[in-house]
């Protein structure tokens, strides 16, 4: 491999990707997956403000037990715009469809994706669901929950169900071309030399996303599609009146959206490998048992839809077949827990603002993986479904797991993205303001559920309104949080941003091999690998000089 240390690659005498072409028409059209990952930024940031703006009416709707903010079917519509565009239009296509889509393809070697117009297309078929999704906001909304449960959202639901419906399932094309796109990259245009034992391991972990892409999203399509010609026809699938069944849409539903958590799970955990491989300066510890983790978090994910469903009349048997394959999935995620800290063991280590996300990824996701492990068990699941315990669960995996890699990535990755250097300090403390503030939010949902707050209800008792407090002033401070960043890494781009070497990190891979930012087409020449991967030690900054 050429030395990913060394200070003057010939890309850098070639112009970046950035400034290669100029114009929208050259940012609409593009096949360049670097740009498409950028167009992919912008719109996630834009539907994260609206997720977030939902969230907000929210928390201060819950802040006294009387309905002093919303209404109850405003209610009812907040928390569903808000699960919906998080879910679909953040979550899911995050760290995939912009940390995967811009290094994917210099991590192995290669000049673009396999097909880049099919990349560019899955991004307008994104743009279409989102347009759909704001007309529907624009409308007022559904009241039906993000889950879409039937007979409610197929009969009695009010708001543009159908609309939303339509808008999940045209999004769903553009992960299920993402991730066809990823697996024919991976097998056919890896580097010379870039052998299966030498990928990264965030490579590995998109590949395993990348099948949980195309074999479960088309589940979701036809059960959506059942949904809407039930409620716009009145053919009976799911409406009992109808001779329909609610629970086989349960089953279809939770055979894709389970399968879902490791879509925005599973890219996160290749995020913190690389954070965490960089951070320590060593070769992380137990490749293989780390890559074929991935795989194996993916193959079970199908198999533990289920447990979603205790409570829902499904049989006993079933529910304990469920239950064991709930806790059975929780082994390769320890695996890789594991094998972090023994990387991190002795490690040559720089605290550096990826290695304080890349720490609070650990621990948030190690709180929420044990808490799905009690969820996982029958008697306690019982005792705490649908209630806040669960919101807890489910936001310490999903925002306190993916959001805190996404954020970690994005700092590591964005002097090979930018060709700038952010203010690190100010890295450090957002890291550290996102975790106290995410801990204040979401741990006393905890106790709100286990004491019987149920949840998607905001007229409560007053003998919970305490708690509710804590979390809506820890909603606020994780929103200081979340802002920071936009403004120094922005700020970063100003024309007195400090310039970033092409390996400021002195880490190893093919996308420090190239200049900061990249070329048009990421290599002069198609590198030819030679050396195993994480091979250490390079030059290790100790620290970055802020100015």
């Amino acid at each position: 491999m050429r030395e990913p240390g060394f200070e003057h690659p010939p890309e850098e005498k070639l112009p970046s990707y950035l400034a290669a072409r100029h114009g929208l028409r050259s940012w609409f059209l593009t096949t360049d997956h670097k740009r498409i990952a950028i167009l992919y930024l912008v719109s996630i940031t834009f539907f994260f403000l609206i997720g977030a703006t939902a969230a907000a009416l929210i928390r201060l709707d819950l802040l006294t037990p009387a309905p002093d903010l919303l209404s109850n079917e405003g209610y009812n519509r907040a928390f569903s715009i808000h699960g919906i565009v998080m879910v679909w239009f953040f979550l899911i296509p995050a760290i995939p469809n912009v940390l995967g889509n811009f290094l994917l393809p210099i991590m192995i070697g290669a000049r673009d994706l396999a097909f880049p117009r099919l990349n560019l297309l899955s991004w307008y078929i994104y743009m279409i669901a989102g347009l759909i999704t704001l007309f529907v906001v624009v409308t007022g909304g559904v009241d039906t929950g993000w889950t879409f449960y039937t007979p409610l959202s197929s009969v009695y639901a009010n708001g543009a169900v159908v609309a939303a419906i339509t808008a999940v399932f045209v999004s769903g094309f553009s992960t299920i071309l993402t991730g066809i796109n990823f697996i024919v990259t991976i097998h056919k245009l890896r580097a010379p030399g870039m052998t299966w034992g030498r990928l990264p391991l965030f490579v590995w972990s998109h590949y395993a996303v990348s099948i949980i892409f195309v074999l479960a999203t088309p589940v979701l399509a036809i059960t959506l599609l059942l949904l809407a010609a039930e409620r716009l026809f009145g053919i009976g699938v799911f409406d009992p009146a109808l001779g329909g069944d609610p629970l086989l849409f349960q089953h279809l539903f939770w055979f894709y959206s389970h399968p879902a958590v490791y879509i925005m799970i599973l890219p996160a955990l290749g995020v913190v490998s690389e954070l965490i491989t960089a951070a320590a300066h060593k070769r992380i510890f137990g490749y293989w048992f780390v890559a074929f983790a991935s795989i194996a978090i993916a193959v079970l994910g199908f198999m533990v839809w289920g447990h979603h469903m205790f409570v829902s009349g499904q049989s006993v048997y079933a529910s304990a077949v469920f239950s064991f394959l709930s806790i059975a999935v929780a082994v390769p995620s320890a695996i890789k827990v594991y094998n972090w800290t023994v990387t991190l063991y002795k490690g040559d280590i720089a605290i550096d603002a990826p290695l304080l996300f890349a720490l609070a990824f650990i621990g948030l996701f190690v709180a929420g993986g044990l808490t799905g492990l009690m969820l996982a068990m029958l008697a306690i699941d019982v005792h705490v479904t649908d209630t806040y315990f669960v919101v807890a669960h489910f936001h310490y995996i999903m925002v306190g797991g993916s959001v805190t890699a996404f954020f970690g990535g994005l700092h590591y990755w964005w002097p090979k993205i930018t060709g700038r250097l952010y203010n690190e300090t100010l890295g450090c403390i957002a890291a550290v303001v996102m975790l106290i503030g995410f801990n204040i939010t979401f741990f006393p949902q905890f106790m709100l559920g286990y004491e019987g707050m149920p949840r998607r209800y905001h007229v409560y008792s007053p003998e919970f309104q305490v708690l509710h407090v804590i979390s809506s002033l820890g909603a606020a401070l994780l929103a200081v949080g979340y802002a920071m960043p936009a403004f120094y890494l922005l700020w970063s781009l100003l024309p007195g941003g400090r310039r970033a070497p092409a390996n400021p990190w002195g880490a190893t891979g093919l996308e420090w091999s190239t200049s900061s930012p990249p070329p048009e087409h990421n290599f002069v020449d198609i590198p030819v690998v030679t050396r195993q991967p994480y091979d250490y030690p390079l030059a290790h900054p100790a620290s970055r000089d802020d100015g």
